[in-house]
Formats: C-alpha cells, sequence, structure tokens
C-alpha cells in the first residue's frame, strides 16, 4: 500500500516505540494522530518531529483501561486527520506479576489494556478503515506468548491472546482490512535491567544482540505497507530469540 496521504492512529505514540514508529510512517507519507495517556510533553515532542517531516500530526489523550475512552479514539482520529487508514495497537502495560505477588486489580488492568483496549480500538476502527478497502491494523505482540514467563504472568497471558485475537480479527475484516502482529524480542529493555541482567538476555539471542525500536518500526511499516498479500500473521521481530528457547 502507498502511504502517500494515509493516516494512522498510534496507541502509545509519544514514545519509545510509538515514536519511532511515528516518524517512521510520517517519512513514507502519513499523517499521524498520536495517541498518549499520562505523557503530554513527549507526544508534544514527537508531533513536533512528524510535522518536521511535512506532515499532520494529532494528539489524542486517552485513558485506555477506559473501554469507552478507547472506544472512541479512531473517531477522534478520523476528525482530526479526515480520515483513518492505520491503526497500531502498540500501548501496553508490562509489569511483574507473579504467583506470588498476583493482584486481580494489576492483572485486570493489564488484560484491559494489553487486550481489550485493541479488540475496542480494532472493532471502532473497521468501519474507517475498510472505507478504501486496504486499511491496516497491526498489533504489537511479544515472543513470551510463546513461551511465557512465571514472572510477567499477566503480561505474558495478554500477548498470548493479542496474537490470538490477530488471527481472528484478520478473519473477521477480510477482505478490506489486513490484520497481522509484530512478536517482539528485546528491542527495548526495561531501565531497571542492570548490564549483568542484559548481558544474560542477548545470550540467548543468536543475532547476539538486542534489537532497534527503528528495526521494530521497519517491520511494523513493512506489514502496513510492504505486501498486500499477507494478513493473519504473527511476525517475530527478535533477532531468532524465539528459535533458541
Amino acid at each position: 500500500m502507498n502511504l502517500n496521504g494515509k493516516a494512522a492512529l498510534i496507541t502509545g505514540g509519544a514514545k519509545r516505540i510509538g515514536r519511532t514508529t511515528a516518524l517512521e510512517l510520517a517519512r513514507r507519507g502519513c499523517d499521524i494522530a498520536i495517541h498518549y495517556c499520562n505523557s503530554r510533553s513527549d507526544a508534544e515532542e514527537t508531533a513536533q518531529l512528524v510535522e518536521a517531516e511535512g506532515r499532520k500530526a494529532a494528539l489524542l489523550q486517552a485513558d485506555l483501561s477506559d473501554a469507552s475512552a478507547a472506544a472512541a479514539l479512531p473517531g477522534r482520529a478520523a476528525e482530526a486527520l479526515g480520515r483513518l487508514n492505520i491503526l497500531v495497537n502498540n500501548a501496553s502495560v508490562f509489569e511483574e506479576m507473579s504467583l506470588q505477588s498476583f493482584s486481580i486489580d494489576d492483572w485486570q488492568r493489564t488484560l484491559a489494556v494489553n487486550l481489550t483496549a485493541p479488540m475496542v480500538l480494532s472493532n471502532a476502527a473497521f468501519p474507517l478503515l475498510r472505507a478504501d478497502k486496504a486499511g491496516r491494523i497491526v498489533n504489537l505482540s511479544d515472543i513470551a506468548a510463546e513461551r511465557p514467563w512465571p514472572n510477567h504472568l499477566a503480561y505474558c497471558v495478554s500477548k498470548a491472546a493479542l496474537s490470538c485475537l490477530t488471527v481472528a480479527l484478520a478473519g473477521a475484516m477480510a477482505p478490506d482490512v489486513h490484520v497481522n502482529a509484530v512478536a517482539l524480542g528485546i528491542a527495548l529493555f526495561p531501565d531497571h535491567y542492570d548490564d549483568a541482567k542484559r548481558r544474560e538476555l542477548i545470550r540467548n539471542v543468536p543475532a547476539m544482540r538486542a534489537g532497534t525500536l527503528e528495526e521494530v518500526a521497519a517491520t511494523i511499516a513493512f506489514l502496513v505497507a510492504g505486501s498486500d498479500y499477507i494478513t493473519g500473521a504473527v511476525l517475530p521481530c527478535d533477532g531468532g530469540r524465539s528459535i533458541a528457547w
């Protein structure tokens, strides 16, 4: 799909993967609706970077744990940009949760943001995305969906369900909207991981390094624009880690 003149909504678009993806799609010709929850200043900076690429940027605040707020986002994006062609479900909660530290409130909040919000957003976006019969949805999943970590129970379960949802929606939305996912490996270390922890994790990656935000954004862009014959795919972007566990 030619992205020139298209419009994309990126959840969690203020920083990290969201910002890098916003800039990648802007460089390819997209106007960008940047969703954020609390990171207003980061979102404003991302908007400035998008506008520096000659594209229009819109800032949309919403708490994705509120389903009604999530449902309103696609319409708000289309109103701000004049259309909506692409939805990138990037926003995510990543918190430790073991069996011993299980909390029903934390569990429900993680699933609300990581699973329910992408479903609600996709459902609300569908009439807009199908308008030109070339809509795209990309979900950000994780290779831990296949081999879950026992100290991140809610996160891993939410991402496994999101991968399943990706395939289900690809069938439900065909042929007008293509739905795919990127299953991340190591793209961005949590701030609290020390150098020893980071080296330990990289030893399990055949590529022998962490990925970059730019590589993730390029993978998302490929699923949006690189082929018109891919839907229902969950594409690893992990340096081979998923085959080495």
